[in-house]
């Protein structure tokens, strides 16, 4: 039995190019739904851009829980830094869960915005034609797939590059509008990584204000302690005082430092997955998009 195909061709009749769209996924991408910050019922930054209040809200339930299971161990050396060492760590803890919560926020938006690559929004056909006159049907089955494609990157960038392909002269054109976007996406995350770079610089001084009042304590109780009394025996036993001040001082810093370094660590690891999706989305535009592009009768040849 001869496929449609094949019956088409042989009745000499032209396959539509809408034929060659296949039909898109039965669960489309709904970024009202789909985006957890949506799902949380906060307004939802644009594409990987977090919601500051709702990290913020996160990060003080994650610090009420931290603190509840250390006092369950308070016995522990580590409630012992983070109950018994002033304020400085309450904070530092703070910081370090807004933090995490917003390197986990932009995670699972990533991940959100990533399933879109697997989508061929250009049909795979060479007889299927990317120019002005089908551009309409490029846009029409973009928007069966995505609910609006102004919040997911790759489709953002598609859709602006052909918006405004009937006003192209070349196809190095197209090119220098997707290389535009490529910039502004590529600056948007970097910006949306700044509140995070702030808190890793400011927790380190946390802990050296931490030191500074540690040893301010210990100097003012060992001065105490000298004046007090000349016996040897009570300046000695007065000297507990005065460990306790450099122990506030010493691990009110490593409290600190370990807390910008695990910080440091998750959000290096997740911009370098989120520049691999910038890249991986150049390589998506190039290839089926540009590289799909011809030029007709309306449009001047392209140069090099």
């Amino acid at each position: 039995m001869s496929s449609p195909r094949h019956d088409a061709a042989s009745h000499g009749f032209r396959k539509s190019n809408l034929d060659f769209f296949i039909p898109p996924p039965q669960a489309t991408y709904d970024w009202r739904r789909q985006d957890i910050e949506q799902r949380l019922l906060f307004a939802g930054g644009r594409f990987t851009k977090v919601n500051g209040l709702l990290a913020g809200l996160l990060a003080v339930l994650c610090t009420g829980v931290t603190y509840g299971l250390l006092l369950l161990v308070s016995d522990s050396q580590l409630a012992a830094i983070c109950l018994r060492r002033g304020p400085t760590p309450y904070v530092i803890v703070f910081l370090f869960w807004w933090s995490l919560t917003t390197l986990f926020l932009k995670w699972q938006k990533l991940h959100l915005q990533r399933r879109l690559l697997d989508i061929d929004i250009v049909p795979a056909e060479k007889q299927f034609v990317l120019s002005a006159d089908t551009v309409d049907e490029v846009t029409g089955y973009m928007a069966k797939i995505v609910d609006d494609p102004r919040h997911f990157v790759l489709f953002n960038r598609i859709n602006v590059a052909l918006s405004n392909l009937r006003n192209l002269g070349r196809v190095a054109d197209l090119d220098d509008i997707m290389r535009a976007q490529a910039e502004q996406d590529r600056s948007a995350m970097e910006t949306s990584y700044a509140m995070v770079q702030g808190f890793v610089w400011a927790i380190p001084v946390l802990g050296f204000i931490g030191t500074v009042l540690g040893l301010s304590e210990a100097i003012g109780t060992f001065g105490s302690v000298l004046d007090a009394s000349d016996d040897l025996s009570q300046i000695s036993s007065s000297l507990k005082g005065v460990t306790g001040g450099l122990a506030t001082a010493f691990e009110t810093t490593l409290l600190a430092l370990v807390a910008a370094l695990i910080i440091q660590l998750v959000m290096t690891a997740l911009k370098k997955s989120e520049e691999e999706f910038l890249d991986a989305t150049v390589e998506y535009c190039i290839r089926n998009v540009v590289g799909r592009l011809r030029l007709t009768e309306g449009m001047s040849p392209a140069t090099t």
